[in-house]
């Protein structure tokens, strides 16, 4: 074999087993007397003790940047935030209705964070070490535990502190709402933010070093989050008043999901016998996970370690430029390392060459299953968000359509992942017989007519309950939508900029707000006249006229055909700039 071809397998340029098995060979090659570990982290800490000062300098600004920023900025909000769950804590029939929530609630908090933490080992993982550590350090005749357990450990740490300050917070949310008393429910909450932590990142160590369990988290993902629809599902009927006793009572018993809920839901005056024994088995099992995490975390492959390496330091060095979509398509493509091929699902070809364009969109969201599962996810999401609005008047109503108008937007925008794929280099349009102009707004088809029959088919609730106007205006919002998805990916580089402006206020430079807004202007295009126009007419009223449903759909059309205009235009400034 040639030298080249040698270097590729040391590289990993081979299977994920058969990469184990060279690298299981490659550490046993060399004996106990060859053992320099403990010089070499020796030498390793004296080079870092020069530059650990300023790190730590460096640590103590941001932190005293990101404290001051919760304290001039987050404590108006704290005290609102407070008061207005005060009232609703007021209101008769509320606490009942947060009661009967909160198991299907916590469980799906929990099964939440291990879905996480799952997802996030594929490419980061709980053991991360930086690339120089992983190309030189491991290469050494060290033993890899003594350099793989101590990023372990870190990781379990910091989770667990994120844990104990959950626990914190959910306890004060507990006085708030006189469900319970401060001291007892941090007591109480104390199990579940400790032990939870620690058992996601004992997965997560397992999906990171094992290609098998990595394998079957992606094909079991979508069914993860299905389940945890459901279980938002059942937390919304719940607090209406229809539980299911044995639903609840299989999955308060069925794993450390439910076992860390219950003597939360004892602090909130919830009935739960037997929730001691819960607590004990949580316990056991937390410490019988740790154990094994421990052990096993000086095996996860170098090939592995490397590629997370990697996709880490390029996601943190485009993060600092504000490039979301370019760390979004590291982590995309780190997510996918492994995954089955792409199926070959096909459409007819279309007579007319001014359909190619659609179909190329129609064929590759059919072999991309999962983003239309996505968006229909996060339509749902909407439409549940949508159906209090209904209830509500005044300013709740538009606060509550707002966050049911942005989630629908999330979902249609999963649907444009073209048009992002096409503006991302203008290069790649050379194969269409249209200017870059006109290829992007047929790029806003495909999202704008599968977003509505998504939005249709979650108005069909709404309609059969008496909202008819739900199957005429929620599908009416996706072309807006998918106008400022299209609009979003043709606005060009990111402005950095206008991040250093120099814009001085009494509260401070003020460049940060003006990159946010031109950042969001997509998004605030489509969404704010929306929001006011369903939220300011009589369209969501029962018995709403046509007059009442003519503004929203007004507004809709304006929107669609401005947004689509800027999305031109900066198609056109897209393409010169290209040359």
């Amino acid at each position: 074999m040639s030298a080249a071809g040698a270097a590729g397998l040391r590289d990993g340029d081979v299977t994920g087993e058969e990469t184990e098995g060279t690298e299981e060979a490659d550490s046993a090659a060399w004996s106990t007397e060859y053992d320099r570990t403990p010089e070499t982290l020796r030498w390793l800490r004296a080079k870092r003790r020069a530059h650990r000062g300023r790190r730590n300098r460096d640590l103590a600004v941001t932190g005293y940047a990101v404290l001051l920023f919760c304290v001039g900025y987050g404590s108006t909000l704290g005290y609102r935030f407070v008061q207005r769950l005060g009232h609703l804590a007021a209101q008769e029939g509320t606490l009942e209705a947060i009661r009967r929530a909160l198991p299907a609630a916590l469980v799906l908090g929990a099964c939440g964070l291990a879905v996480l933490a799952a997802r996030d080992a594929l490419w980061r993982g709980p053991v991360l070490v930086p690339r120089h550590d992983v190309s030189w350090l491991l290469a050494q005749p060290v033993r890899r535990e003594r350099v793989l357990r101590p990023a372990f450990r870190l990781t379990v740490l910091l989770m667990t502190a994120a844990g104990v300050l959950c626990a914190a917070g959910g306890a004060v949310l507990l006085r708030l709402t006189g469900l319970g008393e401060l001291g007892p429910a941090l007591l109480l909450c104390l199990p579940a933010g400790v032990c939870l932590p620690v058992l996601a990142a004992a997965l997560a160590l397992q999906v990171e070093r094992g290609v098998g369990l990595a394998r079957r988290v992606r094909v079991l993902t979508p069914y993860a989050v299905l389940l945890v629809a459901a279980l938002a599902a059942q937390a919304a009927l719940a607090a209406t008043g229809r539980r299911s006793a044995v639903a609840e009572t299989v999955e308060l018993w069925s794993g450390p999901w439910g076992w860390a809920a219950q003597p939360v839901l004892h602090a909130a005056g919830v009935r739960t016998d037997g929730w001691q024994l819960a607590v004990l088995l949580l316990a056991a099992v937390t410490a019988a996970a740790l154990v094994h995490a421990v052990a096993t975390a000086g095996t996860i492959p170098t090939r592995r370690l490397r590629a997370r390496a990697a996709t880490a330091a390029t996601v943190a060095s485009v993060l600092w430029t504000a490039e979301l979509r370019a760390a979004r398509l590291a982590v995309t493509e780190a997510l996918a390392d492994g995954a089955s091929g792409t199926p070959r699902r096909r459409l007819p070809m279309p007579r007319s060459r001014r359909l190619v364009v659609v179909w190329r969109d129609a064929v590759a969201l059919l072999r991309a299953p999962e983003r239309a599962v996505s968006a229909a996810l996060w339509i749902a999401a909407a439409a549940g968000t949508a159906g209090p609005a209904v209830a509500l008047d005044g300013t709740a109503r538009v606060a509550v359509l707002a966050g049911a108008l942005t989630l629908g937007w999330f979902g249609v925008g999963r649907l444009a992942e073209t048009a992002r794929l096409e503006a991302d280099d203008v290069r790649r349009s050379s194969w269409s017989p249209f200017r870059l102009a006109s290829l992007m707004l047929q790029h806003a088809v495909v999202p704008a007519l599968a977003g509505a029959v998504l939005a249709l088919v979650a108005a069909v609730p709404f309609a059969l309950r008496g909202g008819g106007w739900a199957l005429l205006l929620m599908p009416l919002c996706a072309a807006p939508f998918a106008a400022s998805a299209v609009l979003a990916a043709v606005r060009g580089p990111v402005r950095t900029e206008l991040l250093s402006l120099g814009l001085v206020t009494p509260a401070g430079d003020a460049s940060v707000f003006v990159f946010l807004f031109w950042y969001a202007t997509p998004f605030l295009s489509a969404v704010g006249p929306l929001t006011a126009g369903l939220g300011l007419s009589g369209a969501l009223e029962a018995g709403a006229s046509a007059g009442d449903v003519a503004r929203p759909v007004t507004a809709a059309v304006g929107v669609t055909l401005a947004l689509l205009f800027a999305a031109a235009r900066q198609a056109r400034k897209l393409h010169r700039a290209a040359g």
